[in-house]
């Protein structure tokens, strides 16, 4: 079994390739050794995940329903206003979210755009809540202004591996957003970057997409692994189901090589069993979106993930 527990960014796909392929009982013993040594086990982070501005982007990714190049009856919405943003962050930490996420469907923002987003985060952080925004590329300039306004984590995924991306994106290079990140990252900002799985890749896909998150210059403090949600109208709706333990053994390995950051179990779990969900936490994911949606598409309520939690034994993240 190859040595892990520390922190590398000298993943080879040979090593990571070598942990997709360990019989399950090993990958997931494994996985929680070192999820126990850097984490609390029995405690999951409680995020909410709101649009901030919703369709009628530019971009081509064939999963997402909020691309103007499909017909997946996402109307293109206006920015929303400040207020009714700090509303819903208000009634998120009532809810018991620590952490709150903006998305807005850019290419990339205008500095009209970059001055409201400002606001808003200042408005979530003065409540006390972990602020994440993911607006698209962005510049060295627009990053600095990011982490005046006090932002505490950027998400901007690399989606799949090196090798697969051009299958699912031909209007953003795989190079330009592995720049933003670097702009993030020289900000000062966290960086939240993740991918998504059981778009028709294979496993040495999610090997080399695991690679490329565990080999930059700093690994990524949260990385969320999304299983894709086949939306009608995009490239991907008649997508096959990916075999639930394939996903469970993504997140293992994440956890594996990346030992310290928060691997987070985000889009697709509507489709998950409770069984499921629970190996997850076993192979290291330590957070979870709370609410009905996640920006265009369905997500467990509340109630059925407080109800989950209570059965592990697992409690919310303060």
């Amino acid at each position: 079994m190859p040595a892990s527990g520390t922190l590398r960014n000298d993943w080879s796909r040979e090593e990571v390739r070598a942990l997709f392929d360990l019989p399950f009982a090993d990958l997931m013993f494994h996985a929680q050794r070192i999820h126990r040594e850097n984490f609390d086990p029995r405690e999951v982070q409680i995020s909410t995940l709101l649009s901030i501005k919703t369709g009628g982007c530019p971009e081509d990714c064939a999963y997402c329903p909020q691309s103007a190049k499909f017909d997946a009856g996402v109307k293109a919405e206006k920015l929303m206003a400040l207020d009714a943003v700090l509303e819903e962050a208000r009634a998120a930490k009532a809810g018991g979210a620590s952490r709150f996420c903006m998305g807005a469907a850019w290419r990339e923002p205008k500095a009209r755009d970059m001055e409201k987003v400002c606001a808003m985060i200042e408005g979530v952080k003065a409540m006390g809540l972990e602020t994440c925004v993911t607006l698209g590329m962005l510049t060295e300039p627009q990053t600095a202004q990011l982490k005046s306004a006090g932002l505490d984590y950027y998400n901007h995924n690399l989606d799949t591996s090196p090798e697969f991306y051009g299958e699912i994106i031909t209007t953003r290079t795989y190079q330009e957003r592995l720049d933003t990140l670097e702009n993030v990252r020289n900000a000062g900002i966290n960086v939240c970057c993740g991918g998504i799985v059981g778009m028709g890749e294979g496993r040495e896909d999610r090997v080399g997409m695991i690679v490329a998150f565990a080999t930059l210059p700093a690994h990524p403090e949260s990385v969320p692994i999304n299983l894709l949600v086949r939306v009608a109208g995009t490239p991907l709706e008649h997508q096959a189901a990916l075999d639930p333990f394939e996903f469970i053994r993504t997140i293992a390995v994440a956890r594996i090589t990346m030992p310290a950051s928060v691997v987070r179990l985000s889009a697709g779990r509507e489709d998950m069993s409770e069984e499921t969900q629970a190996l997850c936490f076993l192979a290291g994911a330590n957070s979870i979106f709370c609410g009905p949606k996640l920006l265009t598409t369905p997500n467990p309520g509340r109630d059925r993930d407080m109800a989950l939690l209570e059965k592990l034994g697992m409690t919310p993240m303060a």
